[in-house]
């Protein structure tokens, strides 16, 4: 079936993409008010996009009125953000926190969970995770109805039982976006795939 997106809705292009580009890893983002407010919310338009310097993406949804939500608008006011990476244990929280919150209420609060200090920016990071990501606004751009943000890492978080000799990562399981409406996946199920230098390819096929 070939499917023209400018023949069918915005919802129903939503749906094709979020289910076809899978799995996707969530951004649980950590941002503060200038009235002080803590906000917490999850966003999976979201990647790592350069190593030198340490580049992240995400992208944020306009709210139904078409303004900027809370996360955006408190980035690109105080220029800091923390991202959280979502295990299982955490699940029902980030999706309690996924709710419209009133601007004025924290949703990290609400979910029971709790700040912990981050080292270079003034924006907690979830004390329960496992992982978190400390960055600064590289730069912001409005991308249809959506904000565009990207982000420079300037800080990581790691729990010491994930860390192995030359800084590994094992036993990191984060859960991962699937398609809408609300479908996720767990990273347990893994396999090692060495990458084939070309001239031994070459080798294996004359």
């Amino acid at each position: 079936m070939h499917i023209d997106p400018n023949e069918t809705s915005p919802s129903d292009n939503y749906k094709l993409l979020t289910n076809l580009v899978v799995p996707r890893p969530i951004a649980w983002v950590t941002t503060q008010s200038i009235q002080g407010v803590i906000n917490l919310a999850p966003f999976s338009f979201f990647n790592a996009i350069g190593s030198s310097p340490l580049y992240l993406i995400i992208s944020i949804g306009n709210k139904d009125d078409g303004s900027m939500k809370d996360t955006a608008a408190n980035i690109i006011e105080s220029k800091e953000f923390v991202v959280n990476l979502v295990t299982e244990d955490l699940l029902t929280a980030m999706n309690i926190s996924a709710a419209n919150f009133p601007t004025e209420e924290s949703e990290l609060a609400a979910v029971g969970l709790h700040g912990a200090t981050s080292k270079r920016v003034k924006v907690p990071r979830v004390a329960e995770a496992q992982a978190s990501l400390e960055c600064i606004l590289h730069s912001q751009q409005p991308l249809g109805l959506n904000t565009l943000i990207i982000g420079q890492v300037v800080m990581f978080h790691v729990d010491d039982r994930l860390i192995s000799d030359r800084l590994h990562i094992n036993g990191f399981y984060p859960i991962g976006r699937m398609g809408s409406p609300s479908y996720y996946c767990r990273t347990s199920d893994r396999f090692d795939l060495p990458r084939i230098p070309y001239e031994q390819w070459q080798m294996s096929v004359d």
